[in-house]
C-alpha cells in the first residue's frame, strides 16, 4: 500500500511532536518540513527542512499538511494559506474563535478543491466528541469539563506573544473539590473563574515593565480575564530548573438521568506526560483520516464531528470489527 505523505508546517513544540508520530508511523511518509526561518540553521530530526516559500512547489507530492501554529496568530493565516495548496490540518484551540476560523478556511477549502481538518488535539478534539457523546447518550444532564494539572500549549504561547516576555509557561488547575463531588454524583452549578484557576510563570526581558505585563496577562480575553490568574515572575535559571516539561490532562464528565432516580455518571479522562507528543499523536492520526477522505473527495473544512472514527486507524475495517468491537 502507499504511504501518506505527510508535511509539517512550522517546527516548534508542536511539529517537533509530529514529526515523531509520523516517523513513527508505518503507513505514513514524512517529506518535508515547512518552516520560516533558515531551513540551513535549523535541525530536525529527519532533516527535511524547507522554505515555506517554497511551499507552492510541492503541490501534487503531498497528502495532507499537518499545520503546527500556535492559534493566538499563527493558524488564523496559516490554515487558509496551506489550504490554498494541500489538504491540511490544524489544532487551532482558541474556542471562541472556532465558528468564524471554520468559516475562514471552509471557504478557502471548498475555493481550492481541499479537504481541511481544523481544531483537532485532545481539547478541542477528543473533549469536543465526549461532551457530543455524553450529551447524546444522557440528553437530561449535565457536562462538566475540567483541565490540568498541567501546562497548557496556546496559553503559553499566548504569553509568550506579549512584548517584553522573554520566556512563559501556563498551568491550569482544575478545582479538586469540584472535581469530586461530580465524580460522586453531585450537580453543581460552577462558573468558569469556579473550575479552574490559572497560573502564570514568566521571565522578563531587561527594561520590561513587570507591571504593565501582568495587566495586559489577567486582562487577556479568552485566555485570562474569565479566570483566577497569578503571575510569577522568575529568572530564567529558574525557569529552566522548574518549568521545562509539559504534563498536562483533564476530565470530561457527563451527568445525567434516565428515569426520576437513576443517576448515571460519564467520564473520559486524560493524563500526560508530554502535551505536544500526545498532541501530535492526536494530530497524525487526523491527517491519516483527512488522506483518506480527501481521496473519496470530501472537500471544505470539517472537524473530529465529522471523521467516521475507523478512518483514524492504519488498520483495515474487518480487523477492527475482528479485534475491537
Amino acid at each position: 500500500m502507499e504511504k501518506i505523505k505527510v508535511a509539517i508546517n512550522g517546527y516548534g513544540n508542536l511539529g517537533r511532536a509530529v514529526e515523531l508520530a509520523v516517523t513513527g508511523s508505518e503507513d505514513m511518509e514524512l517529506v518535508a518540513i515547512f518552516t520560516r526561518r533558515d531551513p540551513a540553521d535549523l535541525e530536525t530530526a529527519s532533516g527535511l527542512a524547507v522554505a515555506q516559500s517554497e511551499m507552492a512547489k510541492w503541490v501534487g507530492n503531498i497528502d495532507v499538511c499537518i499545520n503546527c501554529g500556535g492559534s493566538a496568530t499563527d493558524l488564523r493565516h496559516q490554515s487558509p494559506e496551506a489550504a490554498t495548496l494541500f489538504n491540511v490540518v490544524d489544532t487551532f484551540d482558541t474556542h471562541a474563535a472556532i465558528p468564524q476560523h471554520f468559516a475562514v478556511v471552509d471557504q478557502v477549502a471548498r475555493e481550492n478543491d481541499r479537504l481541511a481538518l481544523i481544531s483537532t488535539g485532545w481539547d478541542p478534539g477528543l473533549f469536543s466528541l465526549n461532551r457530543l457523546l455524553g450529551e447524546s447518550i444522557l440528553p437530561q444532564g449535565e457536562t462538566y469539563t475540567f483541565w490540568g494539572p498541567g501546562l497548557s500549549q496556546g496559553h503559553s504561547d499566548a504569553l509568550r506573544r506579549i512584548d517584553g516576555v522573554a520566556s512563559a509557561v501556563q498551568y491550569t488547575i482544575p478545582n479538586e473539590d469540584a472535581l469530586e463531588s461530580i465524580h460522586a454524583g453531585e450537580q453543581l452549578e460552577l462558573s468558569t473563574r469556579d473550575k479552574h484557576r490559572r497560573e502564570c510563570w514568566v521571565v522578563l526581558e531587561d527594561g520590561a515593565d513587570g507591571e504593565a505585563i501582568r495587566e495586559q496577562i489577567v486582562t487577556m480575553p479568552n485566555y485570562f480575564a474569565e479566570y483566577d490568574t497569578t503571575v510569577n515572575f522568575i529568572s530564567q535559571k529558574e525557569f529552566d530548573r522548574d518549568h521545562t516539561g509539559m504534563p498536562h490532562g483533564g476530565t470530561v464528565i457527563r451527568q445525567g438521568q434516565t428515569s426520576d432516580g437513576t443517576s448515571q455518571v460519564m467520564s473520559f479522562k486524560l493524563a500526560l506526560d508530554s502535551n505536544p507528543e500526545f498532541t501530535g499523536s492526536v494530530a497524525c492520526a487526523t491527517a491519516r483520516a483527512v488522506a483518506r477522505m480527501a481521496a473519496e473527495g470530501a472537500r471544505g473544512a470539517i472537524t473530529l464531528f465529522d471523521v467516521p472514527p475507523v478512518k483514524f486507524s492504519p488498520e483495515a475495517p474487518e480487523a477492527l470489527r475482528k479485534r475491537l468491537l
